[in-house]
């Protein structure tokens, strides 16, 4: 049964609801992930997810070798990623729902992944899983019936292409980018912390925390308070001269999803972020407060 609209950022619940359904042709991966216990995401997914929901895991499946010098959380290749997404059962024409148990940032990174992979039918369910147990909705343990192998391949790249770490180093002398950085005011500022091998931030850079894009319940607030926001972040620049990072690449997803939502588009993702720019004590670091 065809599908009534694509979703290309967030879904509600009762939308989600509405496709479950109407029958749609619809995969639904499960991101949940810690990073402090990398098996948590897996055992929770195993105790309860949405009926029919795939798992994937941010450093199995959606991160490639890290070498120290890329990263903790690198990308993969393409055509790995897309491997991956033909084992879970993909194919081109499908509906694709990602969520977690994170305020999203975790489903975020894979929304980010799926549309650099070339699919733009793929959204991140607003409020996580809890709102399904909220709505009462079932869930189902164990592990779903092995899905038949997908098709999806490789297309055209739906989000800017990812930027490299010399690229910034030649932006910091001519500042035609803006770096927003999506950790918390305390790690930018530079206060010390357990995932930061050198505190502080990359010159130039502004801080946006991706907790805010969050209303108080877990929700995305709406595109117009979000737009406000981001234009301050922007410091001046168009969000298509705008870089986004974070840690390690995957919160500075759910920053992406935000600028998505708010109607800016264009910005590109810097995926070694913090992790890979302090590898080199040759790239330069500011500290605030």
């Amino acid at each position: 049964m065809a599908r009534s609209k694509d979703y290309e950022t967030i879904v509600s619940v009762e939308a989600l609801r509405d496709l479950v359904v109407e029958g749609s042709a619809l995969l639904l991966i499960d991101c949940g992930f810690d990073l402090t216990d990398p098996e948590q995401g897996r055992k929770s997914y195993f105790e309860g997810h949405l009926p029919g929901a795939r798992h994937i895991d941010l450093e199995k499946d959606m991160s490639g070798a890290a070498n120290g010098k890329n990263g903790r959380h690198p990308l993969p290749a393409r055509t790995a990623f897309a491997a991956t997404m033909r084992h879970l059962g993909m194919r081109g024409d499908m509906q694709v729902i990602a969520y977690d148990n994170s305020g999203g940032i975790y489903a975020a990174r894979f929304w980010w992944m799926l549309r650099w992979l070339g699919h733009s039918a793929v959204a991140v369910l607003d409020g996580g899983k809890q709102v399904w147990i909220e709505a009462g909705l079932p869930l189902e343990s164990g592990e779903p019936v092995p899905a038949p192998q997908g098709d999806v391949i490789p297309g055209a790249v739906l989000v800017g292409e990812p930027v490299g770490a010399d690229e910034l180093m030649a932006n910091l002398e001519s500042g035609e980018l803006q770096v927003i950085d999506a950790r918390d005011g305390r790690r930018f500022a530079g206060e010390p912390h357990a995932l930061d091998s050198v505190p502080g931030h990359i010159p130039g850079a502004t801080n946006r925390f991706y907790r805010d894009n969050l209303d108080e319940v877990g929700r995305f607030r709406s595109p117009v308070e979000l737009a406000g926001e981001f234009r301050t972040a922007l410091a001046g620049k168009s969000p298509d001269r705008s870089i986004l990072q974070c840690g390690s690449g995957v919160t500075a997803c759910h920053n992406a999803l935000a600028m998505e939502l708010a109607g800016m588009k264009g910005a590109r993702l810097y995926p070694g972020s913090w992790s890979e720019w302090t590898s080199d004590p040759a790239r330069p670091v500011a500290k605030e407060g």
